[in-house]
């Protein structure tokens, strides 16, 4: 059984009809860690149907501190599904299975600093076959809300106006140029609808990890336009338990150079109890969005989280408007 945070329906899972906005977007994104293997990444589809493409992505994060990348605008001509560009994302069971797949391409970066002007990037390193099978079973609650769905605002504006996550088990195959790793990882997933341009929100930072099957985090630190921050986590300990906090305090190590991220520290108040999550970067690749001229940092980590006696592997997520 696998409980559900919010007013979210199993008819969620699966895509919506588009709004009228030109910036309407509907994603998902699942993220997957072995930590034996030392190997993860993630993936990502954005239908941006009114604008008649989607965006495709694939983070790969090797054993020997490389990255497999790739990022694609493919055309679309629908919201029907998660398919194009050789990445398809199936709902299985809502809130409980999911399937994702990518057969293509993707740049071998030793240096992934090299993303940082991605055109070279992509022509001045060799390109590999990748084929990727992944199960994604659900681990935990289901949280999120679609009443933002509802509220007035303006597209300009907007980010996600419905958006839940859900931590999951993930198994599956990675064939790399013929090289085949079988992988027993744990992840997040996310699903977001609604307007969204990158350029909408000044700065945030997003931490995911599951440490086992029973136990994880998330943490969500966003910057307002108004100046403010609003900060969120949660604490997932099976599939029905959830615990919610706002009272977060987050610190990191960034590089002012190159706006890297090396590590971090998140207090977490929860009700009679304290915990602190500790990040170190051990992997690393510097994504950007660029629009109208404005160009977003957003930085991908795979992170080494500690809290407690517990270890695991997650993402630190760290977006910056760049000026």
């Amino acid at each position: 059984m696998v409980s559900v945070v919010g007013d979210l329906r199993p008819q969620d899972d699966y895509t919506h009809a588009p709004g009228p906005e030109p910036n309407f977007n509907e994603s998902a994104y699942y993220n997957f860690f072995d930590r034996a293997r030392r190997l993860g990444g993630f993936l990502r589809i954005g239908n941006r149907v009114n604008e008649g493409y989607a965006e495709v992505t694939l983070c790969l994060y090797l054993p020997d501190g490389s990255v497999l990348f790739n990022f694609k605008r493919p055309e679309i001509s629908s919201n029907d599904a998660f398919a194009a560009g050789g990445m398809a994302f199936q709902v299985l069971e809502p809130f409980v299975r999911h399937r994702t797949t990518y057969r293509g391409h993707a740049v071998l970066l030793r240096d992934p600093m090299e993303l940082m002007e991605p055109g070279q990037a992509f022509r001045q390193n060799p390109w590999q076959e990748v084929e990727l099978e992944l199960e994604h079973v659900a681990i935990g609650p289901v949280y999120g809300t679609t009443q933002g769905e509802r509220a007035e605002a303006d597209p300009e504006r907007s980010f996600a106006r419905a958006h839940f996550e859900q931590h999951m088990q993930v198994r599956g195959t990675l064939r790399v140029d013929g090289e085949s790793y079988t992988l027993d990882a744990l992840g997040l997933r996310d699903h977001s609808w609604g307007p969204r341009y990158w350029q909408a929100i000044p700065w945030y930072r997003w931490l995911t990890c599951s440490f086992s099957p029973s136990f994880g985090i998330m943490v969500n630190v966003t910057g307002r336009p108004d100046g403010g921050t609003a900060a969120y986590a949660v604490v997932v300990e099976g599939p029905e338990r959830l615990q919610q906090t706002r009272q977060v305090h987050l610190e990191a190590d960034i590089d002012p150079e190159t706006r890297r991220h090396r590590s971090m520290r998140a207090v977490i108040e929860l009700e009679g109890r304290r915990l602190t999550l500790e990040g170190r970067v051990v992997a690393y690749a510097p994504l950007r969005n660029r629009r109208a001229g404005h160009v977003t940092h957003i930085g991908e980590g795979m992170t080494e989280y500690r809290c407690g006696d517990a270890v695991g592997l997650g993402i630190s997520e760290f977006l910056d408007q760049v000026q």
